[in-house]
C-alpha cells in the first residue's frame, strides 16, 4: 500500500477522507496547513484556524495517525493574497479556492508531502480521476450537490498523478454517516 498524507482541514470531508484510506491499508499522515492567521486584517471570526487545527489534531488521534501542523501563510500571502489584489486592480476576478489548490495545496503542501516520503497526498474534495492514455482525467464529483472539480480545474497532469480523492464516489449525506458511525469530532461540523 502507499504512503499518503491527507491534507486534514478539520472538517468532515478531509477527516473521512483519511479514515477510509486507513481503511484501506495506507499509511496515512494527517497534516493541518495553517494558510492564514492574520487577525489584523480579518473581518469577522468566519476562519477559526485553531478550532480546525484542535478538530483535525482530535481525528488523527482517533484514527491513531500521524499529525502535524504546516505553516503556509507566507506562501498563502504572496501566492494567493498579493496575486488577488494584484488582479482586482486591473478589473479581474480570479477564483481564490482554484488558486490556492493549484498553487499552494497541490504545489507547496505536495512538495512537504513529497518530503515527508509520500506517494500521494489526498483531500477531502468531491472530485474524481481517471487514468487514460493520455495521463489522468479529472471527473465532477459522485454527489452533483458537492461536485468541487471546478476547483481543480487548473491542477496539472503531474499533481493530479500524486492526488487522491477518497470521497469523490461518496454522497455528503454518506460522508457524516461514516464520521457519525466513527465518531468523529467533525460528524456534524458546519461546512466552511
Amino acid at each position: 500500500m502507499a504512503k499518503v498524507v491527507v491534507g486534514l482541514s478539520g472538517g468532515v470531508d478531509s477527516s473521512v477522507a483519511a479514515y477510509l484510506l486507513k481503511e484501506e491499508g495506507h499509511e496515512v499522515m494527517g497534516v493541518f496547513m495553517k494558510n492564514w492567521h492574520d487577525t489584523e486584517v480579518t473581518i469577522s471570526d468566519e476562519c477559526p484556524w485553531e478550532e480546525d487545527s484542535k478538530d483535525a489534531l482530535l481525528v488523527a488521534d482517533k484514527l491513531g495517525i500521524p499529525f502535524h501542523t504546516i505553516d503556509l501563510s507566507q506562501e498563502y500571502y504572496e501566492r494567493i493574497v498579493s496575486y488577488m489584489f494584484d488582479e482586482y486592480k486591473n478589473g479581474r476576478t480570479p477564483n481564490p479556492d482554484v488558486l490556492c489548490n493549484r498553487e499552494i495545496k497541490f504545489d507547496t503542501f505536495l512538495e512537504h508531502a513529497i518530503l515527508l516520503g509520500a506517494d500521494y497526498v489526498a483531500t477531502g474534495h468531491y472530485c474524481r480521476k481517471k487514468s487514460t492514455n493520455n495521463g489522468f482525467e479529472l471527473l465532477a464529483g459522485l454527489d452533483e450537490n458537492k461536485d468541487q472539480s471546478y476547483f481543480l480545474c487548473q491542477i496539472n497532469q503531474e499533481q493530479l498523478s500524486k492526488a487522491l480523492f477518497p470521497i469523490g464516489e461518496l454522497r455528503k449525506s454518506e460522508v457524516r454517516d461514516i464520521a457519525s458511525k466513527q465518531n468523529l469530532v467533525t460528524a456534524e461540523k458546519k461546512d466552511s
